[in-house]
Formats: structure tokens, C-alpha cells, sequence
């Protein structure tokens, strides 16, 4: 079994400029999601492909180990563009190469703190569970859940997100819910052609830790992530084993991204 590892890093980022290249803890951003590629690929065998539209990063990525063989055009290159369009257009440049992969794994630059374990963990929960097609990275809600939200009128008066009264529940009153953290998105190739999504009625959840969770989208990100990297080298962070969170029901929007919003590529 081949895997497509791709990962998408467009040089055109308005929260952070040059944020993929950036230097986290002595080696650039993108540099630490290439080497759990490569790591992943040691024991899932594949290709380590950047998706880019910058030479610059195209450079760096070449000089961490991973392959740049296209530029990525400039429509694919635009804020709205989806992750999901950068993904068929790769499978598609190696297929008209006469090259076929059975799984693809999008990992993005700015989730860092994800490792191989996570990677390796991920695509055999996918590939053990037939009916499965897809799997992407979820964390639990805490303060985000929807029972701790409020609605905010222009006149500053709040509102409860949900009903139409506020209920101060305990943490362990409540039900777990999920948010798509980001950091991976692995799915069978041939069905991810069809459905142009990662999410879908046969897409599996796997859950990641809060610390690895954060995603670097603009500087307070990036600080942040480079506390916790720190923290984890210290010895501070200990790794959990990974938990099957859920298959999601119901068809969720094309591409990829935090949210499941069609996932602006990075």
C-alpha cells in the first residue's frame, strides 16, 4: 500500500507572513511536519510531496528531504482556494506521471506538534476499519462547547448559543463534542476522488491532545506552539494513547481545515 504524503504550504499567508518558513525552536515551521512525513513513510512506505507556489519554500522544503516536482499553479495559490482542490491536483499531476498512491495524507505545516505516531496511529484505525474512508484529526470541546457559549447584540447584551436560557452545567454533566483541529487528513484514494471531501458519512475521527491541537494561524499561535514544543522537549507534556473519537454522520463541506469549512490551504 502507497501513500501520498502531501504537504500543502502556499507562500501568500496574510495572519503570519512567511509563517511556513519560519523559524520554530532553530529549524523552519514547515521543517517539523516534513520529518514526521518522512518518519511516517519509513513504516507506511510513500512520497513526502510539497504542495507550493513559493520558491523560497519550495528551497527549504527540498533541503529538509521532501520533494518539490511541481509548482503549484496561481489559481491554487489564491486565500480562496481549498485544500481540497491542491490535493486533486496532485493526485492528478501523478497519475498523468502513470503513478497511483491508495492512501493520501495531507498534512499541513502549521499543525507542528503532530508526530509520527499520530500519523502511523491514524491510517491503520483506517485501514482496519472497512467501512471507514476517510479519518482526520479531532480534539475534545472545553471551553468551546456549545452549552458555554452566548450570542453577543450589537447593544452588548448576550444571549445563550443554544435554548433560550442560560444552564451552568458541570464539565462532567455535559456530553463530549469534537472540533476538527487540523492536523491531519489521511482517506482512500479512490473514494476521496468521488466525494472531493475528507468529511463525510464514513469518516472516522481520531483524537488528538489539547496541547497538540493548536494550529499556528497568526503570531499569538506560533508563540504559543513554541511554548508547548519547548515544554515537550522539557519533558513537561507526556504523550497519551491514541483514542478512536467518532465516525461522523452526515455529509460535511468539501476540503479541509479547522471548522470543516472548506479549509483555506496554508
Amino acid at each position: 500500500m502507497r501513500t501520498l504524503y502531501l504537504i500543502p504550504a502556499r507562500g501568500g499567508s496574510k495572519g503570519l507572513p512567511g509563517k511556513n518558513i519560519r523559524p520554530l525552536l532553530g529549524k523552519p515551521l514547515i521543517a517539523w511536519t516534513i520529518e514526521t512525513a518522512l518518519k511516517a513513510a519509513e513504516r507506511s512506505p510513500g512520497r513526502v510531496v510539497v504542495s507550493t507556489d513559493d520558491e523560497a519554500i519550495a528551497d527549504v522544503a527540498r533541503s529538509c528531504g521532501a520533494e518539490v516536482p511541481f509548482m503549484r499553479p496561481n489559481e491554487l495559490a489564491t486565500d480562496g482556494a481549498s485544500s481540497m482542490d491542491v490535493v486533486l491536483h496532485a493526485l492528478n499531476w501523478f497519475e498523468q506521471k502513470g503513478e497511483q498512491f491508495d492512501l493520501v495524507c495531507m498534512l499541513e505545516a502549521t499543525s507542528p506538534q503532530r508526530d509520527v505516531n499520530d500519523v502511523i496511529g491514524a491510517m491503520d484505525m483506517l485501514i482496519a476499519t472497512q467501512q471507514a474512508e476517510s479519518i482526520v484529526g479531532v480534539c475534545r470541546s472545553e471551553s468551546g462547547h456549545p452549552v458555554f457559549l452566548a450570542h453577543k447584540r450589537e447593544d452588548h447584551i448576550i444571549s445563550p448559543y443554544q435554548g433560550d436560557t442560560f444552564h451552568f452545567l458541570r464539565r462532567q454533566e455535559i456530553d463530549d463534542v469534537y472540533f476538527f483541529e487540523g492536523s491531519l487528513y489521511i482517506a482512500r484514494t479512490s473514494t476521496l476522488k468521488e466525494r472531493k471531501s475528507f468529511y463525510h458519512d464514513r469518516t472516522l475521527g481520531y483524537e488528538m491532545p489539547k496541547w497538540k491541537s493548536f494550529e499556528v494561524d497568526d503570531l499569538t499561535d506560533f508563540i504559543v506552539i513554541e511554548q508547548l514544543l519547548k515544554a515537550r522537549q522539557e519533558g513537561l507534556l507526556k504523550e497519551g494513547g491514541p483514542r478512536p473519537a467518532a465516525v461522523w454522520r452526515g455529509g460535511g463541506p468539501g476540503g479541509a481545515g479547522r471548522g470543516g469549512g472548506g479549509g483555506l490551504d496554508r
